[in-house]
Order: C-alpha cells, then sequence, then structure tokens
C-alpha cells in the first residue's frame, strides 16, 4: 500500500509503526507462529485473518509482551520491544482489545475508562492518602478525559451503569474505550465483532472508521470477512503460523492459497469498501 503524505506524493512513510521480523514461538514442540513477518505503517488499518487456531492471538501476545518470542524481533516506532514487561510495551503507546471480554465485576462504565487511563497519572501513594491537591487535579483531569472518550465512542448515557449489565456490542466498544483511554498510537483488536448482530457491526465499523480518521493505527484481528474486507486497508493471512499471504482485500479475496485455507470454500464474499 501507498501512503499518501503530507505534501501529497503518495510516498510511504518513511518507518512501519510496528514491524514484525522473522518471529517465531514455540510451546514446547508446537510450533505457534514460523518466521512471521509483517508491518504496520502509521494511520493503517490493517486486517490480521486465518482460521482458527492460525496464531492471530499469540501474535497480538507478543506485541503486548504477555508472551516472548522464541525467536526474531518486534519493533514498535523502529525500537525493540522485545523483552520488555507489557506496562512498559502499553506507555510506548500499544493497546489492546482481547477475544473474550474482559471487564472487571462491579465496576461501572465510566470506572473501566478511568482504569484504561490509570498510566496518566504521577502522584504517589502519599499524595493519595493526604489527598494532596496535585492528586485531586490529576483526579478531576482523569474524569474529564474519561468523559471525552464515552462522548467518542457514544457511551455516555450508561456511564453510571455497570459495565457487565450492558448488551455485548456495547461491552465491546467499552473495551474498546478502556484501550483508547491509554492513548494509543497503535490499537490492537481482537475479534471485536465476535458474537455481535448485524446492527451492532455496523455500529463498531462506524467507530472503526472513526478512530482511524482520527489518526490511530489499527491492526485488526476478525472472522467476519465481510467486516475486515470493508475496513482494511491491507490484509495479512496466517494460517498454521505461517503467513501465506498479504495484501489489498481485493488481492486477498482471489489469492487460492486463502481460499483453501477457510476449508475450500469457492470464494471469499466480495465487499465494495465504503
Amino acid at each position: 500500500m501507498v501512503r499518501v503524505s503530507s505534501n501529497g506524493t503518495g510516498e510511504r512513510e518513511a518507518r512501519p509503526l510496528l514491524e514484525v521480523i522473522r518471529v517465531s514461538k514455540a510451546f514446547g514442540g508446537l510450533m505457534a507462529l514460523m518466521e512471521v513477518s509483517l508491518r504496520v505503517w502509521p494511520g493503517q488499518i490493517k486486517g490480521l485473518i486465518g482460521p482458527n487456531g492460525a496464531g492471530k492471538t499469540t501474535l497480538f501476545n507478543l506485541i503486548t509482551g504477555t508472551l516472548r518470542p522464541t525467536s526474531g524481533d518486534i519493533r514498535f516506532q523502529g525500537r525493540s520491544i522485545v523483552g520488555l514487561p507489557p506496562y512498559r510495551i502499553a506507555a510506548l503507546g500499544i493497546a489492546r482489545t482481547f477475544q473474550n471480554v474482559q471487564l472487571f465485576p462491579g465496576m461501572t462504565v465510566l470506572e473501566h475508562v478511568l482504569v484504561g487511563g490509570h498510566r496518566h497519572g504521577h502522584s504517589g501513594m502519599l499524595e493519595a492518602i493526604l489527598r494532596a491537591p496535585r492528586m485531586r487535579r490529576e483526579e478531576e483531569a482523569a474524569r474529564a478525559r474519561a468523559w471525552e472518550i464515552l462522548e467518542r465512542v457514544g457511551l455516555t448515557e450508561w456511564a453510571d451503569h455497570p459495565a457487565e449489565g450492558l448488551p455485548l456490542g456495547l461491552q465491546r466498544i467499552l473495551e474498546i474505550a478502556r484501550a483508547l483511554a491509554a492513548t494509543p498510537q497503535l490499537l490492537l483488536l481482537d475479534e471485536p465483532g465476535a458474537g455481535l448482530n448485524p446492527s451492532e457491526k455496523a455500529r463498531l465499523a462506524e467507530l472503526i472508521r472513526q478512530l482511524h480518521q482520527e489518526g490511530i493505527t489499527i491492526l485488526l484481528v476478525e472472522h467476519d470477512m465481510s467486516l475486515v474486507m470493508g475496513l482494511a486497508e491491507e490484509i495479512a493471512v496466517l494460517d498454521y503460523g505461517r503467513l501465506i499471504a498479504e495484501g489489498p482485500p481485493e488481492v486477498i479475496q482471489r489469492d487460492p492459497r486463502v481460499i483453501a485455507a477457510y476449508l475450500g470454500e469457492e470464494e471469499l464474499p466480495h465487499v465494495a469498501r465504503g
């Protein structure tokens, strides 16, 4: 893909935001990923697809530091992040959602977003206990930032509701809101459309496009081909831990290796991108 630069020349950015370089991951004798290489460019929506067990979530876990590669390198903004703990990687500007919704019992929608922005605070324990002026200012700023995020994603009317009581579609959006509270440059979405009905998926797609327009780079894992083909500018395909194809949606739709990976379907759904 060619990215249009600010001067309109159509040149690609000089450096990818995220670069996965010949990454492999073994669990005992099982190779979950085998020398996978891919790039995500600033401002891009990139899709990552593949059958169940292809290694997509494993790759997300490697990028976010919850797993460490057996070999290879992962670079963010030109810097290797292999070996960094997850909190350090998050502080660099990478946030994610999860395949299975992970909410905190007993907490409201607003409280979830406040938790997502915790890294912005600088007050110490003593300041918190004494309710020091800096602590109070940080709390006020965090609350204002959380409300702004809820407005962006359309959840203000649910702010004081228990998060676990939301419909699944809104829980998925809340997970995105919590990730946005960390002010990420790169947002990893792990099957955000799973279990959603058509209207919920339409709302989700609208939100992803909005975040893209705001300048957030997105790496999207999704099983719904219509959803991912309609959103992604470029798609990478994993099968049994190997990268088997990469390119624009219209190319991926016709790739015989991709068609074979999806249980021998005659074709992947064609989607006109809007």
